[in-house]
């Protein structure tokens, strides 16, 4: 067994880990970043977030030729999709992605290592390697950024052939006739509208009566109703009673909340897409007696130190939105304070974002939470219909809301629904970040024609004045 000492360990390679390894590095600390891949980035990078945007891009790109460049005057026959050259173009860029990373650490003088880790006690981590061999690395600090997996169905077997995780669901040799996905979030969205652009047919099951129900609900109205149009069927306040698999298809039980009558619905697969738990197994919490909650989240402090002095916990396995972004803005901030300094992450301020075409972005409140909180508010809305850009570019889908309180005028929240939504929420991100009022955003001037102009529209449209509709 052998020995080695650092500044900081950190358990996780994902975006939380890897991010907080290099700020450590920067801030003059010796980091050891380990993690069970043999290449950085987490679950976001190798078969989560990046993967499923690739195919996302690729599978737009198919979409919007076959469906619209005639109206643009792009004519052409015989258009086809190879799934084949998807899915090396998907892994061409997780691979890319992952040696920059790999890149960085060397920059920063930061050893990963592959293996497998447990907390050995406050100030040592035991690592076997996926040799075999076993290490005791010691360090005053360990930040714990191990990420989630996939919440399992009571009963039901992902085998990863007839019944998928988004891991398999973005590894299909072949598109399959029918997918039936179990949730309505934001990863069920985004795989289903994959698959559905190359002509799968999707049936989505969610237990509540709304798609994404954190989202605002004017949003995800706007949002279904699109996704239905491009064919995906839907299945609200529904429960799955049962999975079951066989070499032709699967069949899923499923019961209306309504009215209690059950339906049996075949498909070639499903999708379990019910969310996401923590990833703590094998870590050793309960032999330090690191606290968690009854969720099975590692609880931590303002400072993300958890009830051990020198342990620390970021990301997903301490709960609130489990993003990539999130983890990020923790893993820095918590090794800034290991530092000495007075980092914050302002929680109102991270924007959540779903890839579907339209994107659905958002930052703050939703009018639901305000309401509930009996906060008064004003909105102010513009469509992209009367977009110039949007006209120009024959992308007019989607509209932009600003949430402004009805007495201070400060914006609350912002709500966009377009191709664009995802960029274009950054400029609310900042808003929200410096308290802006409705009326600073109104006063700002926008280039035109960009279809950044509705977030000026919008602004201006909370007091009443907006100048194109």
């Amino acid at each position: 067994m052998s020995y080695k000492y650092f500044d900081l360990i950190v358990i996780g390679a994902g975006p939380g880990g890897y991010v907080a390894a290099i700020r450590a590095a920067q801030l003059g600390m010796k980091v050891a970043c380990i993690d069970k891949r043999d290449m950085p980035g987490g679950t976001c990078l190798n078969i989560g977030c990046i993967p499923s945007k690739a195919l996302l891009h690729s599978t737009h790109k198919f979409a919007e030729a076959r469906d619209n460049f005639y109206q643009q005057g792009i004519l052409f026959d015989h258009l086809r999709a190879d799934l084949s050259l998807m899915m090396q173009q998907k892994e061409k860029v997780v691979q890319g992605l992952v040696q920059g990373i790999s890149y960085l650490f060397k920059k920063n003088k930061i050893e990963f290592l592959n293996g497998e880790a447990s907390l050995h006690s406050s100030h040592e981590v035991q690592l076997t390697l996926a040799t075999g061999e076993l290490m005791i690395l010691e360090t005053p600090k360990i930040l714990i950024a191990t990420g989630s997996i996939p919440t399992p169905l009571s009963g039901v077997v992902i085998d990863e052939q007839r019944i998928l995780s988004s891991t398999g669901a973005l590894s299909l040799k072949s598109v399959p006739q029918s997918m039936i996905i179990i949730g309505g979030g934001y990863i069920g969205l985004e795989i289903g509208s994959i698959w559905r652009r190359l002509g799968c047919e999707i049936t989505v099951i969610e237990y509540s009566d709304r798609i994404v129900p954190s989202m605002d609900q004017e949003a995800g109205t706007a949002l279904k109703k699109s996704l239905e149009k491009q064919g995906v069927h839907f299945k609200l306040a529904t429960q799955v009673k049962s999975v079951e698999s066989s070499t032709e298809n699967v069949r899923t039980i499923v019961s209306s909340i309504l009215d209690s009558k059950d339906e049996v619905l075949e498909s070639e697969v499903v999708l379990i897409s019910v969310g996401r738990k923590p990833f703590i197994q094998g870590l050793g919490l309960e032999r330090l007696g690191i606290k968690t909650t009854e969720r099975g989240f590692i609880s931590v402090n303002n400072h993300f130190e958890t009830n051990i002095p020198g342990i620390y916990a970021i990301g997903d396995v301490i709960g609130g939105s489990m993003l990539a972004h999130k983890a990020e803005e923790e893993g820095i901030s918590a090794v800034e304070f290991m530092a000495g300094q007075r980092p914050q992450v302002n929680y109102n301020a991270i924007p959540a974002v779903i890839y579907t075409s339209p994107e659905v972005a958002s930052v703050g409140k939703t009018e639901q939470e305000l309401k509930e909180a009996k906060i008064p508010f004003k909105v102010g809305k513009f469509p992209f219909q009367a977009n110039s850009r949007a006209r120009a570019n024959n992308d007019t889908e989607g509209f932009l809301k600003i949430l402004a309180h009805e007495k201070t005028d400060e914006i609350l929240g912002v709500h966009i629904v377009h191709s664009e939504a995802g960029t274009m929420i950054a400029e609310a991100v900042l808003a929200l970040e410096y308290k802006a009022s409705a009326e600073d955003i109104a006063r700002i001037c926008h280039a035109h024609p960009t279809t950044s102009e509705a977030l000026k529209e919008a602004a201006l449209s909370v007091q009443g004045h907006a100048i194109h509709i």
